[in-house]
């Protein structure tokens, strides 16, 4: 099976083509590049199809982040992943963002629970927790900071992700040091593979409300012609 991973989830833009009977990444493309991801996705889908030399046509399957993350971001990936889905007539799955962060942890530690926390920005975070076998615990969700710190202070295990660091106590700063702002998009065509396309079709998943909010109260009154 050959999966085509997309990320659009944060800053960063990356894709990979993913050879999942040999397990190994065929080739990446990838760049932490702020904005714009609409107009540069399709670039790195075919830099990192070139540098496996591999057409779309040969693509199997299409594995997307889905979030949560940036709202344009997640927007921009899975809207991609569902038309090259449907013009290849192959599946698209889709990837949380904090299921990619523990098992990138885990893969350094595997056997070990984990939780995933991803800086939300406004004093809030995501969370979510990964059994020792990488299976979901809790359903992911959106926590003020202190709330999250109060609730996971007895935790021993893998605390990973952006905001690891504004999470773990103290006798965790080791494991708060394999924080990352990058989703590793290996994990992502990895995942993608493993994921059943009859349950994890790609849809968006959104916490919380984009940031951005249509103003109200400026609305002009309508002139009648008399």
């Amino acid at each position: 099976m050959l999966v085509l991973a997309i990320d659009t989830s944060g800053s960063g833009c990356a894709t990979a083509v993913y050879d999942g009977a040999a397990g190994v990444i065929l080739a990446r493309a990838q760049e932490d590049i702020g904005r714009g991801h609409a107009e540069r996705l399709m670039a790195f889908v075919d830099e990192a199809l070139s540098a496996a030399a591999r057409r779309l046509e040969d693509i199997d399957r299409i594995a997307v982040t889905v979030g949560p993350g940036s709202f344009t971001g997640i927007r921009v990936g899975v809207a991609a992943a569902r038309g090259l889905a449907l013009a290849l007539g192959k599946p698209a799955v889709g990837v949380t963002t904090l299921h990619a962060v523990a098992e990138s942890a885990r893969k350094t530690e595997p056997g070990r629970p984990a939780l995933a926390v991803i800086d939300a920005k406004r004093d809030e975070v995501y969370v979510q927790f990964f059994d020792a076998l990488g299976q979901p615990e809790t359903a992911p969700e959106v926590l003020p900071v202190d709330l999250a710190r109060e609730r996971f202070s007895g935790f021993d295990g893998l605390v990973c992700g952006s905001a690891a660091h504004l999470v773990a106590a103290s006798e965790m700063a080791g494991e708060a040091s394999r924080k990352t702002d990058m989703i590793d998009i290996a994990v992502v065509a990895r995942l993608g593979a493993a994921a059943d396309p009859a349950s994890a079709k790609p849809k968006p998943l959104y916490l919380r409300g984009p940031d951005a909010k249509p103003q109200a109260g400026f609305a002009l009154t309508r002139a009648v012609a008399g």
